[in-house]
């Protein structure tokens, strides 16, 4: 299974191009949608090359998650610390944004090694951003810090008016997803595919991954859940998030692959179509081919006759054919 990157290729690309041209001075204004739920729009002018303005379009929040100015809590405190000076937080956001920051290409390091390190996680603001609530609890989970909050559910949005949901303990973190799909194709094959995730979790090889349930039922952490909030046609799937999942450089691993689990699991169902859609069209090739073969030898003379037609000849006798001879 192939593992989404928490960077934004494209973002980066746009930024080491930007970096590495400075001296061009073109005007860059690009707008592009990633996993069909955050907007980015990248802005710089010729008069300022160096500044380059980045706004964010976060998923709308459904009733049940609470938002602050805009965006998850913890959001602002997550980007000051992880960009300093770096990036600098524009009040208010541009007009249809969640969130704009103002970067400046000058203050990036010398050293370039440092300096595509910084562009990789800037390319990555939406890890920042979006998973901040759930990196606060994770990092509680860490320094055994969870006390007042304790069994309390609280809900984190991941697609547009859709949340997940995180039950913080002493000695563990359960997060749950309702898995919804549009389309009747890809709930079936979402379903297969998520009932077999949780069979390979099993594999001895994977003894130290999370572990992994689902259920077509709402678990009964979810009690007292809006019907909304808590309908899903997919099943739901439950991860059990223990201090060893997050220690160290764990923690930013799993922050990633949870709040892109959705994401994760609509571009395997997106890959299975299609490559179901290819050995289908495979299969249909190989049929035509064999039902050509085995067609009889009648039909490929008649063909052959039919392309052969200026070749006749006339039968004669042999008196017919002296005299024919002989007046010549």
């Amino acid at each position: 299974m192939i593992l989404l990157q928490s960077h934004c290729r494209y973002l980066l690309q746009v930024l080491s191009t930007r970096v590495q041209n400075l001296e061009k001075g073109v005007e860059l204004d690009c707008q592009w949608v990633e996993f069909d739920d955050v907007r980015y729009h990248i802005q710089a002018t010729v008069k300022n090359p160096n500044l380059v303005l980045l706004s964010l379009s976060l998923p709308a929040p459904p009733p049940e998650t609470v938002f602050l100015g805009g965006l998850p809590q913890g959001a602002i405190e997550a980007i000051k610390a992880a960009y300093g000076v770096v990036l600098q937080i524009l009040d208010p956001p541009r007009d249809g944004f969640n969130l704009t920051l103002k970067l400046n290409l000058s203050k990036l390091p010398p050293d370039e090694e440092q300096k595509q390190a910084l562009l990789v996680k800037i390319a990555s603001i939406r890890e920042v951003v979006q998973g901040a609530p759930l990196r606060v609890i994770l990092k509680q989970l860490v320094s055994r810090g969870v006390k007042s909050d304790l069994n309390q559910l609280v809900s984190l949005v991941h697609r547009p008016n859709e949340s997940f949901f995180v039950i913080p303990q002493a000695e563990k973190v359960t997060v749950i997803f309702p898995m919804r799909f549009k389309d009747s194709i890809d709930t079936v094959l979402a379903t297969s595919f998520l009932q077999e995730f949780v069979e390979a979790r099993r594999t001895p090889g994977l003894n130290n991954a999370p572990p992994c349930l689902w259920s077509s039922t709402p678990p009964q952490e979810l009690n007292g859940v809006s019907d909304q909030a808590s309908s899903a046609n997919a099943g739901f799937v439950s991860f059990v998030i223990y201090p060893r999942h997050v220690e160290g450089r764990k923690l930013d691993r799993t922050v990633w692959s949870l709040s892109t689990f959705h994401a994760y699991v609509s571009y395997h169902v997106k890959s299975s179509e299609g490559f179901m859609h290819t050995r289908m069209r495979r299969r249909v090739e190989s049929l035509i081919d064999a039902l050509d073969r085995a067609k009889p030898d009648s039909e490929k003379s008649e063909k052959a006759s039919k392309t052969e037609q200026n070749r006749s000849f006339k039968r004669t006798n042999v008196r017919e054919g002296r005299s024919s001879f002989n007046s010549r």
